[in-house]
């Protein structure tokens, strides 16, 4: 218990002082959907199924900080609202998309410019509906999870339409590694919005 304290002390120590140095931040929420290639299709002898990971909707956080040259880091995490039928056999399902980019985040005039990512992450598939265990009665975590890396790049384009708020058309293109273990292709699409705020200059 006191290592993960002092874990996340140290953490909050570590943002306060980039912030600090930072020339801006940025705080985003958004939403979109994800699409990939592939028709969902299950062997009637049995075997593995091919279910394209694709469709929803999809609730995103992201946040920034950015330093001299227009260059800084950025995290975002995306996962679908819903639970997913998987591959129409009753199975709840559910994605979660986890990025650390770097970013270039040019100006194009006083009220518009881009956002330039590109970075690793992870997403973890949960399967639900499983048998109870401890941690499903206790911490309410009724679910199998499949894990994998991925490497990721994506734009947006932002827009001040308000002081310091914009909103940020936006897309994003996953390459999951070993996602055919769970679903049709290992390469999925983001695409969507988001509003954010900027703390730093005008």
């Amino acid at each position: 218990m006191r290592k993960t304290a002092l874990l996340v002390v140290m953490s909050g120590f570590f943002f306060l002082t980039t912030l600090a140095q930072a020339q801006q931040a940025d705080a985003m929420f958004g939403g979109g959907t994800i699409m990939s290639s592939g028709t969902s299709a299950c062997p009637l002898t049995g075997g593995s199924c091919f279910v394209p990971e694709k469709g929803g909707f999809y609730p995103s956080i992201s946040a920034d900080v950015v330093f001299h040259k227009r260059i800084g880091f950025a995290f975002e995490t995306a996962w679908r609202g819903g639970q997913g039928d998987y591959a129409g056999l009753g199975i709840p399902y559910r994605p979660i998309l986890f990025a650390f980019n770097g970013l270039y985040q040019p100006k194009l005039s006083k009220k518009a410019g881009l956002d330039l990512l590109g970075g690793i992450g992870w997403q973890s598939t949960r399967f639900y509906g499983y048998q109870p265990t401890s941690s499903c009665v206790y911490f309410g975590a009724c679910y199998v999870s499949s894990n994998h890396f991925l490497v990721d790049v994506g734009g947006g384009l932002r827009y001040y339409v308000w002081g310091h708020v914009f909103v940020r058309p936006e897309a994003h293109y996953y390459h999951i590694m070993n996602n055919t273990s769970d679903f049709s292709n290992n390469n999925v699409i983001r695409v969507g919005a988001s509003i954010g705020y900027t703390i730093g200059p005008d």
